[in-house]
């Protein structure tokens, strides 16, 4: 539903006053896209997925508690690394990945994918 011109002038005004009072923060929140946002999420809980992982493993036969408490930290950084993957979506992986499918990436995949699908062509006529 669109947003009627007296909605518009407010929404404009609120706008000015906050360029006006918190440059930065305007600037702050003009830059950040849900995009960067997750993937900087996904990319901390990778790290603490490891960290649980390290704890697992160095903890487990001294003491189970801290080897579970690993295993938790673990679980908790897959679910959250999933809940962001799933925000991102599949046009959002796809820009946040265009850069490699542009570089190297592409030039070796592209020709046997291109092969792939030749030969698994139907013929339909």
């Amino acid at each position: 539903m669109p947003l009627s011109e007296h909605e518009q002038r407010i929404l404009s005004e609120i706008e000015a006053n906050l360029k006006a009072s918190d440059p930065d923060l305007e600037q702050q929140v003009s830059e950040t896209t849900i995009y960067r946002h997750s993937a900087r999420i996904i990319k901390w809980s990778a790290a603490g997925f490891f960290a649980g992982l390290a704890l697992l493993l160095f903890t487990f036969t001294r003491s189970v508690v801290l080897g579970v408490a690993g295993f938790l930290v673990m679980l908790a950084c897959l679910l959250v690394v999933e809940r962001h993957v799933r925000k991102i979506g599949r046009a959002g992986l796809q820009s946040l990945t265009g850069s490699l499918r542009s570089g190297r990436l592409e030039r070796l995949w592209g020709s046997s994918r291109e092969r792939f699908r030749e030969r698994w062509r139907r013929d339909d006529g």
